[in-house]
């Protein structure tokens, strides 16, 4: 009965609205904010700044630990306590209201607040280049930047008195030459709270750049802002929670500033006397007034460390800035789903279309729908305003460094970049935008040497893996930015931003943040922003690597519709077989930072010359040497070709999984390929099944066959088996 109860409970709550649904804001890679994946055993783990794990419920703390913890909490309170338990409560107005008091609470403020302005005009540039740029003595700035906090203030004093006073280094000169006298004035307790308190600021608006991974000024710069504007329209919002809480520490360590003030600035009434001097003096008056000054500066400080709570000290609290109770969707969610005939609605695509092929069986045929796209969208070469862009942009581009090799490229070209990690796929991409010492580019776009010009003043537009979308602009906003960033005026880049929008299908989406799409969302807005700021060369790295398999066919088909018409060249780098034969024009095979192949995606798909290429394309590819009959292997082994190349040639086999015949015995008949095997894996590839084989003759062999087939063999892991392949299947291309 019990357990029938529970169960028509369970039904009970599937069945209420929402049910089921993830509510947790997706940042576009269907994972939560402030989550990072993949990085060891902390994967998925919160990344809030000064944030802690949840202690594990139920745990005890041993006793020699607790009793040292809670002797130390007892030590760091019965302090504070003091204060509030001699404190004469009833005077309290009174003791707050005295003229030398409110005089010295006027001057604090004062102090502090310009102390302040000082600290934000020196210490966001210094903490920006000790967190971005690397300089000779850049362990010695820092360290100078941190003395200040472990430096006793009274010596701190001592050093501003021999460094401004009127016989320091500077004082005298700035006292002839600019009428300036810092010591006992106003002015030289700003410099003492300034020297005492800036190290504050710079040390959390460093460590909040640094968090802030560099892709996002990167991307910024190649919409064409200038490092001015990146800074502070994109650099300077996404590190604000730093940059404030440094703020407030900065503030509140000025206004209780003591030593440093007294020994430099003296203690004089209504000039440099702040409310902490004010407490030294009436403790030899009026010990009850100085108990009531120092519970307003602890209150002071108290407010300031409870603001910052989960910011700069480890605690609790809601994070702020993230929209809460966003649905997270996959992408037919979001902008729509296909109808029963698997079309996508018109407001999604602006046409009904139907998703991209899961995988064309003839490369050709691809390339060949690539090619015509523009004919089955007439309105692909329509710029944002719908007029017809007549822009028209060659490439040339000599690379060196790790990457050597020449690319030229006629306008309206996509070349896919592939090969193995470690290739120079990405080093390429920032070698054009000229973001990387380690490759250089010569480069012209059109009839533009572009080579010597910063990032921002090449039209050269790059979408990196993640889309890196800025989290503080919504989809409109990131769109427009590039116009904004070339002159366009506000209310023009945004109705040219939400055209953008409206042709990648996802107009409706103008006003969410980031962190409110799915990951083909946030991909389609990142295309539109690249798109929207008109570049020469438009640079994709694996624009659609987070994307599911469903979502991927639909923004694969969304971007060779808007590829067809782009009047520049753009690169892609992808590892998806099907993005290189469906959306490029050519595909560029690179290894080791070298050109392997440069030809159309069918030839590549024919005769790869890379065996990372052909496994990617699920071909087996094994290396060796050219023998009057086939190929002696690298190591051991010998294959027999139908068609061989000269002897010595340095030449890859190329066998389709589908030429692979696998058996329970030895066959017999025409195969001259034969050999002895294990089988090490199974897996399901759509309606056939992948046998992996592992032979001590050759290298691991890849076959396909149907479920029948493995069912009447009876295969299974560890199975012994031979496998055999015609040499009229093997293809042999020279490397």
């Amino acid at each position: 009965m019990k357990r029938d109860v529970m169960k028509r409970d369970a039904v009970k709550r599937d069945r209420m609205p929402g049910a089921g649904r993830d509510r947790t804001p997706a940042d576009g890679r269907g994972r939560t904010p402030g989550t990072e994946p993949g990085r060891g055993p902390g994967a998925g783990r919160a990344l809030l700044p000064g944030r802690v794990r949840k202690p594990v419920p139920g745990r005890r703390a041993p006793l020699a630990l607790a009793v040292p913890a809670v002797l130390a909490v007892a030590f760091l309170l019965v302090p504070m306590a003091g204060i509030l338990a001699r404190t004469s409560w009833g005077e309290l107005g009174t003791h707050l209201t005295s003229d030398g008091v409110v005089e010295a609470l006027r001057i604090s403020l004062v102090v502090s607040c310009w102390a302040l302005g000082l600290s934000l005009l020196l210490g966001v540039p210094l903490a920006w280049l000790l967190a971005r740029v690397d300089f000779p003595g850049k362990a010695l700035v820092r360290s100078l930047v941190l003395l200040p906090m472990v430096l006793p203030p009274t010596v701190g004093g001592v050093a501003l008195l021999l460094g401004f006073g009127r016989r320091g280094l500077l004082g005298g000169w700035l006292e002839s030459w600019f009428g300036v006298q810092l010591p006992f004035h106003t002015a030289g307790a700003v410099v003492a709270a300034t020297f005492v308190s800036m190290p504050f600021l710079v040390i959390s608006l460093e460590g909040a750049l640094a968090g802030l991974h560099a892709r996002y000024e990167e991307t910024a710069a190649s919409l064409g802002a200038g490092p001015l504007r990146v800074f502070t329209t994109v650099t300077l919002p996404m590190v604000a929670p730093g940059l404030a809480a440094g703020a407030a520490l900065t503030w509140a360590r000025a206004l209780g500033e003591f030593g440093a003030t007294i020994t430099f600035a003296g203690n004089l009434p209504g000039v440099t006397q702040t409310l902490p001097l004010q407490v030294y003096l009436l403790l030899q008056d009026s010990p009850e007034a100085a108990t009531s000054v120092s519970l307003l500066l602890l209150v002071v400080a108290m407010a300031v460390l409870v603001a910052l709570r989960g910011r700069w000290a480890g605690g609790g609290g809601p994070v702020r800035g993230r929209t809460s109770g966003a649905v997270t969707r996959t992408d037919a969610e979001g902008g729509g789903a296909p109808d029963a005939d698997g079309t996508w609605p018109d407001h999604v695509t602006g046409a009904s279309a139907a998703p991209g092929p899961s995988a064309p069986a003839d490369p050709s045929a691809a390339t060949t729908a690539h090619n015509g796209a523009a004919d089955a969208d007439p309105t692909a070469t329509d710029g944002p305003g719908g007029g017809a862009s007549t822009g028209r942009w060659p490439l040339h581009a000599d690379v060196t460094g790790f990457n050597r090799l020449t690319l030229e490229a006629a306008p309206g070209t996509t070349i896919a970049v592939v090969g193995p990690n470690g290739a120079g796929k990405t080093t390429l991409l920032r070698a054009l935008l000229g973001l990387t010492p380690r490759a250089h580019a010569t480069l012209t776009l059109g009839e533009r040497e572009v080579t010597t010009l910063p990032p921002h003043r090449r039209d050269v537009a790059w979408v990196p893996q993640d889309g890196a979308l800025f989290p503080h602009l919504t989809a409109l906003g990131n769109t427009a930015y590039g116009l904004r960033a070339h002159g366009t005026a506000r209310a023009e880049a945004r109705r040219e931003a939400q055209r953008w929008l409206d042709r990648l299908g996802v107009g409706h989406l103008a006003h969410r943040r980031p962190a409110q799409l799915s990951g083909g969302q946030a991909g389609r807005v990142a295309l539109a922003r690249a798109l929207a700021a008109r570049p020469r060369l438009l640079l994709l790295d694996e624009p659609l690597a987070a994307l599911d398999q469903s979502t991927r066919a639909h923004v694969r088909h969304t971007l060779r519709r808007h590829l067809a018409g782009f009047g520049g060249v753009c690169l892609m780098v992808t590892h998806d077989p099907v993005e290189a034969v469906s959306l490029a024009d050519r595909v560029l095979v690179l290894e080791d930072g070298r050109a392997l192949q440069d030809a159309a995606p069918a030839e590549v798909a024919r005769h790869p010359r890379s065996p990372w290429v052909a496994r990617m394309l699920g071909r087996n590819a094994w290396s060796g040497t050219a023998t009057a009959d086939g190929l002696r292997l690298d190591g051991t082994g010998r294959l027999v070709a139908a068609d061989p190349l000269p002897e010595g040639t340095a030449a890859l086999a190329i066998i389709g999984p589908e030429a692979v015949s696998v058996h329970r015995e030895r066959p017999s008949g025409s195969p001259r390929n034969v050999w002895p095997g294990r089988v090490r894996e199974i897996t399901a590839l759509g309606s056939r099944l992948r046998v992996l084989v592992a032979s001590p003759q050759v290298p691991d062999l890849v076959g396909e066959i149907t479920p029948q087939a493995a069912a009447e063999l009876g295969l299974a892991e560890d199975t012994e088996v031979w496998v055999s392949v015609k040499a009229t299947e093997v293809t042999l291309v020279p490397v």
